[in-house]
């Protein structure tokens, strides 16, 4: 287990930014914390890498708990926090020579990471010269300097333009072959295009835990209906396939069916069968994008 988070709380005064938070993150996963602004989810980090500590709970890093062997954790986990503190006079090299001697790892890592982040063209440059996206590849190589089992990247592609964005999650997926990513975002295809399963948080607590690959290959279908009298949900469930009706609102109806199959037309002879109008018949499924407005809105 990369990653273990059982029951953490975080309280700031009064204001409750974690509220009983569990998860685990299995070794060479890509996970996606996905969450509105405010949700929890740098807090969640800051825990999980000791640059703060949890008011309640307990939570370890490849084995090593937050609170009871910090300097453990720290030497087993790569981190991008969210505003990547660089040294904007240094060289890339430079920096990365003395964060080098920090981790007291050789210096031949430098050259190393530098490679593997695509910095080569841009190694002989002041960081204060680099574009947003080089800087965060500074940021990434600085992470992997100590070959780390874990990284945790706190929105990582914040402020990137289409092309740096596309680029730093090609670097990401390809450090997710070989080490365990946690990766926090706000940005839903983020998480389409890098990660194996997304971990959904809201007002600091988690709202789903689900494999992308479920999320893409699901076959429910879920039709939303509005009539302009009210229906009973018995009439409703005996229509072929369904699995669930839902009366979100008045005359509205959420039904899911078990098919790929359109059972708009289904729907609309029912109405037509049963005296009613449709006023509203519209088609959803459930990907990423909806779960997160449903849970997050």
């Amino acid at each position: 287990m990369s990653i273990h988070v059982a029951n953490i709380s975080k309280l700031y005064g009064s204001q409750k930014a974690l509220n009983d938070v569990s998860f685990s993150v299995e070794k060479g996963e890509i996970v996606g914390f996905l969450g509105p602004n405010g949700a929890g989810k740098s807090t969640m980090m800051k825990i999980l890498t000791t640059f703060i500590e949890a008011s309640d709970g307990q939570a370890a890093v490849n084995g090593h708990d937050v609170m009871k062997n910090k300097t453990s954790v720290q030497r087993s986990v790569g981190y991008l926090p969210e505003h990547n503190p660089l040294y904007l006079e240094m060289y890339v090299k430079e920096y990365l020579r003395f964060n080098a001697d920090i981790y007291k790892v050789s210096k031949s890592k430098v050259e190393e990471v530098i490679e593997r982040t695509g910095l080569t063209p841009e190694s002989h440059k002041k960081i204060g010269q680099l574009s947003k996206g080089y800087r965060q590849r500074v940021g990434l190589a600085n992470a992997l300097l100590h070959d780390p089992e874990v990284l945790i990247l706190d929105e990582p592609t914040t402020g990137l333009d289409p092309n740096q964005l596309v680029e730093i999650r090609k670097l990401i997926k390809s450090l997710g072959k070989e080490k365990t990513v946690f990766l926090s975002t706000h940005i839903m295809q983020e998480v389409e295009a890098i990660c194996d399963r997304v971990i959904i948080i809201n007002k600091g607590s988690i709202v789903a835990d689900k494999k992308l690959k479920a999320l893409r290959e699901g076959k429910d279908q879920i039709i939303v209906v509005e009539f302009d009298y009210r229906v009973e949900d018995v009439l409703l469930q005996k229509l072929p396939h369904v699995k669930e009706v839902k009366n979100i609102h008045d005359f509205t109806y959420e039904i899911t069916f078990a098919t790929e199959k359109d059972m708009r037309p289904l729907v609309f002879d029912f109405a037509h069968d049963n005296g009613l109008k449709t006023l509203k018949l519209d088609q959803k499924n459930e990907n990423l994008e909806s779960l997160f407005r449903d849970l997050t809105a």
